[in-house]
């Protein structure tokens, strides 16, 4: 099914179960490139892991944030066009697929839209907070809404996901267990611990996955612990992350945009299991090693993968409760089990260990935001705690203002 090339532009009334399973493969393909490059690397450069790659007047990340998140910025811009782009077909799907006669296959292709919305909106509310609520297509200018009832519209598409997709059969398919993991990741940041912990918890035990070796998970092979990731295959896809981190002296080349910080290469202990996957050198300059492609070909997009669910899954138990599913991620990866004293030490064993599993998977940024740390762990103004919405937009939606923080950024 997803190689076979997306159609969006079959009739879409009366659908034929054929036609809706040919607009679902598009909906994959617009919501795996729709975000562009910037959407997927955004945590990452907002939680201040990076430098401009080659650029000594770039060595500190915060003169690299005060460049890139402006009003103005395509950093800014492209993504927010690409997750509003990416609706718009969703939602167009929603509404034809809806017109057809109930069927459990029927159910089925709602609950993938329902997650792919979901994943659209938990990326626009984690970046803009209030954003405009869409359920159908429309061109017409729409307020934004408070920011939770856009965390409520996130929950309410994930409930149908986990109702309606089919059970897993691979982590190029979305599926309840997908939907399940994407529901801990939103239960956690709204701060509903116990239902984050169940959650994770349910896929751990749900015995279709396993913790797996970096270079299995980091360099498109089969593995057991990816629970959803997108092809992003070379034909279909302008996703290449792997050249903004690689360099030109690498075998793939690259245009080295971006360049881990000191901090970042000297962060992983040298026991670390995931260190040669994440960091490298090549020749004098630092990359990211987790997307080796270059200017070659693609890497998977990871959407989420079972050491996520250990996390969360520590996270939400608290301590010492969730310590056990901490220092089992921990053994796995090479390391010694940690022994914090309270609960303060656990939070801050829980966000490093966050550091170092999901380096470059785009977590970093939201874990300093929802635990609010931007200031005292980046150094960074408050407003860096939530993005400027492009002003571009502004301009075209009238019933759509700024956010506060930025009004009067400069």
């Amino acid at each position: 099914m997803l190689d076979l090339f997306p159609h969006n532009s079959v009739a879409t009334d009366n659908l034929t179960e054929q036609d809706a399973d040919l607009l679902l493969n598009g909906l994959y393909f617009y919501t795996q490139n729709k975000p562009t490059v910037n959407g997927y690397i955004t945590q990452d450069v907002l939680g201040g892991n990076f430098i401009r790659g080659g650029a000594s007047g770039y060595a500190s990340y915060k003169i690299l944030l005060n460049d890139l998140i402006t009003t103005e910025s395509g950093f800014i811009s492209d993504p927010w066009n690409g997750y509003y782009t990416n609706l718009y077909q969703v939602n167009e799907f929603l509404v034809s697929v809806n017109k057809m006669p109930d069927s459990n296959h029927k159910n089925e292709l709602i609950g993938v839209a329902s997650f792919f919305r979901g994943l659209i909106y938990y990326n626009l509310v984690t970046r803009w907070r209030s954003v405009p609520i869409l359920r159908e297509p429309t061109t017409d200018d729409v307020a934004a809404s408070p920011e939770s009832e856009v965390w409520g519209f996130v929950e309410e598409n994930f409930e149908t996901a986990i109702e309606y997709c089919q059970g897993y059969s691979s982590d190029y398919y979305v599926s309840k267990e997908a939907a399940k993991a994407l529901m801990a990741r939103v239960k956690i940041a709204l701060g509903k611990k116990t239902e984050a912990a169940a959650l994770a918890e349910e896929v751990i035990l749900s015995g279709h996955f396993s913790l797996d070796e970096f270079e299995n998970i980091f360099r498109a092979q089969t593995n057991d612990e990816t629970i959803f990731r997108f092809a992003n295959l070379p034909e279909e896809s302008a996703i290449r992350t792997s050249t903004y981190f690689y360099t030109r002296e690498s075998s793939v080349g690259g245009s080295y945009i971006y360049a881990p910080t000191d901090a970042v290469m000297s962060m992983f202990h040298p026991d670390d299991k995931r260190k040669d996957m994440s960091i490298d050198v090549q020749a004098t300059n630092n990359v990211l090693n987790k997307y080796p492609s270059g200017e070659t070909g693609t890497d998977p997009i990871i959407i989420t993968r079972l050491a996520e669910m250990y996390l969360l899954s520590a996270e939400g138990k608290g301590f010492p409760d969730g310590l056990g599913r901490l220092n089992q991620l921990r053994e796995f990866r090479g390391l010694e089990p940690v022994n914090p004293a309270n609960s303060d030490e656990f939070m801050d064993a829980i966000v490093d260990e966050r550091h170092h599993e999901f380096l470059g998977e785009g977590f970093r940024w939201f874990d300093l935001v929802r635990l609010n740390r931007i200031e005292s762990d980046l150094e960074l103004e408050t407003k860096f705690n939530v993005l400027p919405i492009p002003s571009r937009e502004i301009e075209l939606n009238q019933l759509l203002q700024q956010n506060p923080l930025w009004n009067n950024a400069d």
